[in-house]
């Protein structure tokens, strides 16, 4: 059922994200005067279609992994005379620009609806207050202490988790200098101190960006209790279940989640005695972590448990509440803000200061689409508009088959005055298709070898 639910739940998101785009092209093409022969959402064998009054073909396809628009077009068949005004290609070249262009944009349209519904129904965040730093770290060197309030990143502010998270991984890959602005609790006095990157985590496929930085944020302490057990694992084969709470494992006490996080890594393949409370009463049972083995060749044990988060203080829950314009703003705001993030990361990866490891495919966008899904509306909101404003970026890319390139070959001839030759156009193709498919199979390989 899990499998079925997180494969529904992926080929969802993805006819939302692939309707919209589509139904940008459709609806500006319209309004230039193109004939539309077809609407489909998917590939290959259609399993349901229907015919609007204009004639365009609605149609529902076999294989779930896009879709198209296919407009009338004299490069593509012969068109009868009485239609030629309506064929794609004849239309001026501005025209041709706006069909082409409207698709990657109703995406970044749907991420400014989705944040704005979010803005609209309000945000709550936790403060990023250091709980602890590593000595000899970035965040050791710089002077950041625990307790402080990291209130901006380089002059942006963060006054939450996520948004000193997103501060952080605008900075992945990068060497030189990362300015923190820090309070002290009960202050008003802004404090501002100076670090230094390094080609800063740029190797590191799963980038733990507050490790990377030598800090941990401060929240209560975590008791070991279990709030999940994955399927199939040692902990279900141990009998373990939600709300049970490790007391003791080989007669040593577990007083933290940390505490046997770390104990459990470290026994690999090895037989642990557990002591559990359920519900008051007190029982043991034996559990062998399984044996995993990182691309370093470090082997750590894992049992599949997942920790029941405490709440978090009142004094660190913020809540963030705008009326209808104000959060539009601040939707547009966010949706340039990831747009600017992506456009980063794909230079960054071109470069060399990202590793392209970090580059995902549909295997990741499945197990994050289920994970935000099960986390609530609002998570998966979340990351349908992330999603969206990728997908809307991506599209831009000057590469031919993209949107982007097409973008490329009119604007060419809107500054000529004519078309790129055929020819061009063709070699264009080609070598724009390399690109697309070898960056898929990269993102599938990625995919697979995290499973």
């Amino acid at each position: 059922m899990e499998l079925i639910y997180t494969i529904l739940l992926t080929l969802g998101t993805l006819a939302i994200l692939v309707a919209v785009h589509e139904y940008g092209h459709f609806w500006v093409a319209r309004r230039c005067g193109v004939k539309v022969l077809r609407f489909s959402i998917g590939f290959g064998t259609s399993l349901y279609s229907w015919r609007d009054k204009l004639g365009t073909e609605y149609s529902i396809a076999a294989i779930p992994l896009g879709g198209y628009v296919k407009m009338l077009d004299e490069r593509e068949g012969e068109v009868p005379e009485a239609e030629l005004e309506q064929a794609f290609n004849r239309k001026p070249v501005l025209q041709r620009i706006a069909v082409v262009s409207a698709g990657p944009l109703a995406n970044l349209a749907l991420a400014v609806v989705a944040y704005w519904g979010l803005f609209l129904a309000g945000e709550t965040g936790y403060t990023p207050i250091i709980g602890d730093i590593e000595p000899g770290s970035i965040a050791y060197v710089a002077g950041l202490e625990a307790g402080q309030e990291i209130v901006a990143v380089d002059g942006g502010k963060t006054p939450t988790w996520q948004a000193l998270s997103f501060r952080l991984l605008d900075r992945i890959g990068d060497s030189g200098t990362i300015t923190f602005s820090v309070q002290y609790p009960g202050s008003d006095m802004v404090y501002e101190s100076e670090g230094v990157l390094q080609d800063w985590l740029s190797e590191e496929e799963q980038p733990d960006l507050y490790a990377g930085l030598g800090i941990t944020l401060f929240t209560p302490e975590v008791p070991p209790v279990v709030e999940d057990v994955v399927a199939g694992s040692p902990a279900q084969a141990a009998g373990l279940q939600p709300g049970d709470q490790v007391l003791r494992a080989d007669d040593t006490p577990m007083l933290l989640w940390m505490q046997w996080v770390e104990y459990v890594r470290a026994r690999p393949g090895q037989t642990i005695r557990l002591e559990i409370q359920r519900e008051g009463a007190i029982f043991e049972t034996d559990i062998v972590p399984e044996a995993i083995t990182e691309e370093g060749g470090e082997t750590f044990g894992r049992v599949g448990v997942a920790v029941a988060f405490p709440e978090m203080p009142p004094e660190m829950v913020r809540q963030f509440r705008r009326g209808p314009l104000e959060a539009l703003g601040a939707s547009f705001v966010r949706t340039g803000e990831l747009t600017v993030f992506t456009l980063n990361s794909i230079k960054k990866m071109v470069m060399g200061l990202i590793s392209p490891k970090n580059l995902s495919g549909p295997i990741t966008i499945a197990k994050v689409a289920t994970a935000s899904a099960k986390s609530g509306l609002e998570s998966y909101i979340s990351f349908l508009a992330l999603l969206s404003v990728s997908l809307g970026v991506l599209n831009l890319l000057p590469i031919p088959v993209l949107d982007g390139g097409h973008l490329m070959f009119y604007t060419a001839e809107l500054l000529a005055g004519r078309p790129v030759p055929e020819k061009i156009q063709a070699l264009g193709y080609q070598v724009g298709l390399f690109l697309v498919l070898g960056i898929m199979m990269l993102a599938l390989y990625n995919d697979f070898a995290r499973l």
